[in-house]
């Protein structure tokens, strides 16, 4: 959904409503945890946010609160939206002078505690989306290095014709993205690491 204006509270809840009737418009559901289908185009990006259990703690609210969608130019619909599965999500976009409201439901949501913890969740698009595809967001505590992790994992491929048309700009949107969410999750995490030393101190 393309606008001049940014979608009011109550746009963006009809859209969400309707899309919330409407199926996935892929057949691979599940496949960022497996292997990717073909047909698509595979993104990854991986960095490393610190050591230890308070950084990872810290990656996890940020995760929750929607820290890796807060980019200026990118947002999620609320920061309130809970992480779990069935949960439809709706992503704003600021791209050049329009708005660009997109759809994804929450495929499953990512717990492991074992020698590598995990938390995050899957998404995958609905048909008010203007690409179609999954993407995993999660962070990692490996406990054997004490290192954490922020982890982005997608396919994807254009749903809507603007986003044919314009294909090589949408990539390059695609991996701006992707930088910004990561660079967003350092921020996070480092301000949350901040506030714990000034509390302490």
């Amino acid at each position: 959904m393309f606008s001049i204006r940014k979608p009011s509270s109550e746009t963006i809840h009809r859209f969400l409503s309707k899309q919330d009737t409407l199926n996935f418009t892929y057949s691979a559901i599940g496949a960022t945890s497996s292997t990717p289908p073909t047909g698509f185009v595979v993104d990854h990006t991986r960095i490393q946010l610190g050591n230890g259990k308070q950084v990872f703690d810290a990656a996890k609210t940020a995760i929750k609160c929607w820290e890796h969608f807060q980019l200026g130019w990118v947002e999620s619909s609320s920061a309130a939206i809970p992480i779990e599965t069935g949960q439809v999500v709706g992503v704003m976009a600021r791209i050049l002078g329009l708005w660009c409201l997109n759809a994804c439901r929450i495929v499953s949501v990512v717990h492991e505690t074992d020698d590598i913890c995990c938390f995050g969740f899957v998404y995958g698009t609905l048909p008010g989306h203007v690409e179609c595809g999954e993407e995993r967001f999660q962070v990692e505590w490996n406990r054997q290095d004490n290192s954490v992790w922020y982890d982005i994992f997608a396919f994807s491929r254009p749903n809507h014709f603007l986003a044919r048309l314009g294909y090589p700009v949408v990539r390059r949107l695609q991996k701006k993205f992707a930088r910004d969410s990561a660079s967003a999750m350092q921020r996070a995490v480092s301000k949350a690491m901040s506030n714990i030393v000034e509390g302490d101190e």
